[in-house]
């Protein structure tokens, strides 16, 4: 089956569309890459979906509006994804988070994601998969991350552990103990915390959005770390609370960078960059000491954080023996394997295969994912 699957996270720098062909199920899965392109929005929607993120009151006929525009150029890079290539059979589409909020003891979760299936489906003819969270939600579970499964069966190995550590605006890990593809329920997966969005928004008003992100961690690289407010920062509960565990902006966006900017506001500017850099680092870093039974043999990065060689030098330094690359280097594209696997989310919808893993999000159950149209 040929399948485009299309994402965009927490940065909001753009809608990743990738087209695959699939086949197998879950242990045989193949993926064949057929054509990827990022689709960068338009800037007065990217505008209007950050001001909602960071808690703008809008009335119920904007948030329609809003759910519309975000479908229709969602539904744009899905059919210029396919040009003078053979159609796809089916579209998964994450859509754009715009507020999530994980369960707690009295309610469960709730996670929105604009960029409506049904009007992706009408304007390409397709049949289009999408709101993959909400059926984990339904059963208990964080309604994020969703793709550790897809991980198993793409990286996991038999004699090596690993970790797939994403880094988009939050950053999330999956661990494969070896031999997890046998066995699914040993995989485990959690945000670790900010990637991409403090550094990201930092970068923006630095610049007067004339820049949205630090190419390759350049300008951070000639700073110096401030360990203190880093040791400071990562005494917030969410890094100490244990998996299953979710976040979004609402917890690390523009009211947490104020803080943290506060702190440190005799900091150069190098200096804050390089300092935000390595609360992402170590975030990520102690999550794995703090919760993980032993530290991996291999981390492969994906994700724009990928991209940032400063913050891949950083982990190395931190992580010492353990072998520091991208899922370039194992064969699926870093940029692009968050939208290939709603790829894979949208053909287990269609093959009635479950997606979640209740070891990940906490669910009570397996289940399938996402809402088909068609």
């Amino acid at each position: 089956m040929r399948v485009v699957g299309l994402m965009s996270g927490t940065s909001i720098d753009g809608i990743d569309a990738a087209l695959v062909e699939l086949t197998g199920t879950e242990e045989d899965l193949q993926v064949m890459p057929i054509a990827a392109n990022t689709y960068p929005y338009p800037d007065e929607l990217k505008t209007q979906i950050l001001e909602v993120c960071s808690g703008a009151a809008i009335s119920m006929a904007q948030l329609a509006q809003l759910d519309d525009s975000i479908a229709a150029v969602f539904a744009e890079a899905a059919t210029d994804v396919q040009r003078d290539r053979s159609p796809a059979h089916l579209i998964g589409s994450h859509g754009q988070t715009v507020f999530h909020r994980p369960p707690d003891r009295e309610r469960l979760g709730y996670s929105l994601q604009l960029g409506r299936g049904d009007a992706i489906a009408r304007r390409t003819g397709i049949p289009t998969v999408s709101n993959f969270r909400v059926a984990d939600m339904a059963v208990g579970g964080q309604g994020a991350p969703l793709v550790p499964k897809i991980d198993a069966c793409l990286f996991g190995h038999l004699d090596r552990d690993r970790c797939v550590q994403n880094i988009g605006g939050i950053a999330n890990v999956t661990y494969l103990p070896a031999g997890c593809s046998r066995n699914f329920e040993v995989v485990r997966g959690w945000d670790t915390g900010p990637g991409n969005v403090l550094l990201d928004l930092a970068v923006s008003q630095l610049t007067g959005g004339r820049q949205t992100f630090d190419r390759n961690g350049a300008w951070a690289a000639t700073g110096t770390p401030h360990l203190k407010l880093v040791d400071r920062w990562l005494e917030d509960e969410f890094f100490h609370q244990p998996p299953p565990k979710s976040t979004g902006r609402e917890r690390f966006g523009r009211t947490f960078l104020q803080q943290c900017r506060t702190e440190a506001e005799a900091l150069s500017v190098a200096d804050w960059l390089a300092t935000l850099t390595e609360l992402t680092v170590r975030s990520i870093v102690e999550s794995y000491r703090r919760f993980l039974p032993c530290l991996p043999d291999d981390v492969f990065l994906c994700g724009g954080g990928s991209r940032n060689s400063y913050l891949q030098q950083r982990l190395q330094a931190h992580l010492g023996d353990v072998s520091v690359q991208t899922t370039d280097d194992v064969g699926v594209n870093a940029d692009f394997k968050e939208a290939i696997a709603f790829a894979v989310l949208a053909y287990w919808r269609t093959l009635d295969i479950s997606g979640n893993l209740t070891s990940v999000t906490g669910a009570t159950r397996s289940t399938v994912l996402g809402e088909l149209y068609r």
